[in-house]
């Protein structure tokens, strides 16, 4: 396929492996953080790891937005759906995030009306097809999907849709790089940057990276090629004792990124004071809400919800997987007890999520010789 093929090219792939050997110094360990969720899924679908010498390890980051959900969120949306009258409404992979209680899906198989949507236009469809009932949207995600809602609860306003609602759950990609990089127990020698983030809010949040910690940062397609040229740049950085922010991507994202999508987000959205995250705790303005003049449209407002933080399975290690502490094999009960068909926590869960990337793709141990 056009425009495919070319950033799968095996010729290529093995000349920049090449490359990346050239670039590596024996006997150093180098620890590169990809961000992005997709980026692990197609790290181990093309088996890109392979082609890295030993002493580059890539560890894996919270940019894997139904992960980073913690289990208090989703007993609120399970309570919201169980409103009277209320049709709650969410993406696919959300309702088999389990809760303290069960899942959304569980809650749907015990009554409550929750349909899965493709997108919160879908959402705003059906509070129009049924005007007699709440209809709620359980909008996740990191700034690649923010501007989609934003869109639509501006049209929900302009259309006068009075029985549509939005729980917000969006979250921002800065804060929680900016946390991990102040972990003690985390060492890391660069970043791949998250592409489709990238496409919304551009190279130049990252500029604090380098800035701050001194750390470089390759924002990356999700193509094979794409992440292979991305650790070739980062390499080449650390080599030439340089510490910059670079666009590899830039066939889809502008340095400034979309700025009509950043001033829709401006005008709907306004930052949480605090937000937990899964496996990194409560992170200040981290999340997103509904700003003052979209106030009428909250659902958190329009209903209340519990609010109350509940702590993740003991068994479960999805926050060390989410900080790159551990690899999803080294957690207890990777594989065994949670699976993709049984998942006890949210990295097995999702198709961007780390466990579920190496379960997929058969990666239950990893022994490299190191060069």
């Amino acid at each position: 396929m056009r425009f495919v093929d070319e950033y799968r090219d095996p010729d290529l792939g093995r000349a920049l492996a090449g490359e990346i050997l050239s670039l590596v110094e024996p006997g150093r360990h180098y620890k590169l953080m990809e961000v992005c969720g997709g980026h692990t899924h197609s790290i181990y679908k093309y088996g890109v790891d392979d082609l890295l010498p030993g002493n580059v390890e890539l560890v894996h980051g919270p940019g894997c937005p139904v992960c980073v959900i913690p289990m208090g969120r989703v007993d609120d949306g399970i309570a919201l759906a169980h409103e009277p009258g209320v049709i709650f409404t969410c993406f696919g992979d959300m309702m088999r995030v389990p809760g303290s209680d069960g899942s959304l899906l569980d809650a749907k198989a015990r009554g409550a009306d929750i349909r899965m949507v493709y997108s919160p236009l879908d959402a705003l469809r059906i509070a129009k097809q049924n005007p007699d009932r709440e209809v709620v949207f359980f909008a996740i995600g990191f700034e690649t999907t923010a501007p989609s809602t934003a869109l639509t609860l501006k049209r929900a306003r302009a259309e006068r849709v009075e029985n549509f609602s939005c729980m917000c759950s969006h979250v921002t990609i800065v804060p929680p790089l900016r946390a991990l990089l102040e972990s003690p127990d985390l060492r890391l020698d660069g970043f791949i940057g998250p592409g489709h983030v990238s496409t919304v809010v551009g190279a130049r949040p990252f500029e604090f990276i380098p800035a701050d910690y001194g750390k470089p940062v390759v924002i990356a397609g999700f193509e094979p090629l794409d992440i292979l040229q991305a650790v070739a740049m980062i390499l080449a950085q650390l080599s030439q004792d340089r510490c910059e922010v670079e666009n590899q991507y830039k066939r889809v994202v502008p340095y400034e990124g979309n700025l009509r999508a950043l001033e829709v987000m401006a005008e709907v959205f306004e930052l949480r004071p605090h937000f937990e995250w899964r496996g990194l705790g409560f992170i200040s303005h981290s999340g997103l809400r509904l700003s003052e003049a979209y106030a009428d449209l909250d659902a958190e407002r329009r209903f209340g919800v519990p609010g109350v933080r509940v702590a993740d399975p003991k068994a479960c290690q999805c926050g060390e997987v989410l900080k790159g502490v551990i690899k999803p094999w080294e957690c207890k009960v990777f594989g065994t007890a949670c699976t993709p068909e049984r998942p006890i926590g949210t990295c097995m869960v999702s198709s961007e999520g780390a466990c579920a990337a190496y379960y997929n793709f058969g990666r239950f141990a990893r022994e490299r010789e190191v060069v």
